[in-house]
């Protein structure tokens, strides 16, 4: 399961929102050691380098800046978020191939209803390992003091 406060479940839907008709990109980092199943805490928004409403990437520079962060703050990615302006929230075989971070929580937001409009959004979570997708629930909190274990 993946817990996520309500700031944070804001923030990437504002992003992917802000972004359509392109998709939107970035990772939410949380410390390192991670607690039981991961703790988002920092919001970072990614430029998507494709500039596509089809395909995100990641800039290989920036990306690799976040990495050197995250091991400086002694921070993992948490959860690994992109979005889908016209297909519903569920991981693309593209999406799938690049998947590289088995402990992540891969979060699908999709625009496709409602464009960058206030409408309704499709927020999913994943754990993609080996090529093997398996969707998981999402609790969103106002805090993880009072969130409930499941």
């Amino acid at each position: 399961m993946l817990t996520i406060t309500q700031a944070l479940h804001d923030q990437i839907v504002a992003h992917a929102r802000a972004d359509h008709p392109d998709e939107a990109c970035g990772v939410v980092a949380g410390p390192t050691p991670a607690p039981a199943d991961g703790r988002p805490e920092r919001f970072i928004p990614m430029l998507n380098a494709a500039r596509s409403p089809t395909f995100y990437e990641f800039d290989s520079t920036d990306l690799l800046k976040l990495y050197r962060e995250m091991d400086d703050r002694d921070e993992e990615p948490v959860v690994i978020y992109h979005s889908h302006t016209a297909t519903e929230a569920y991981p693309s075989r593209t999406d799938i191939s690049y998947a590289n971070e088995p402990g992540a929580h891969y979060v699908l937001v999709s625009t496709a209803e409602c464009g960058n409009d206030e409408g309704p959004v499709s927020f999913r979570s994943f754990h993609i390992v080996d090529g093997v997708v398996t969707e998981e629930d999402v609790q969103v909190v106002a805090d993880y003091a009072t969130a409930t274990v499941s």
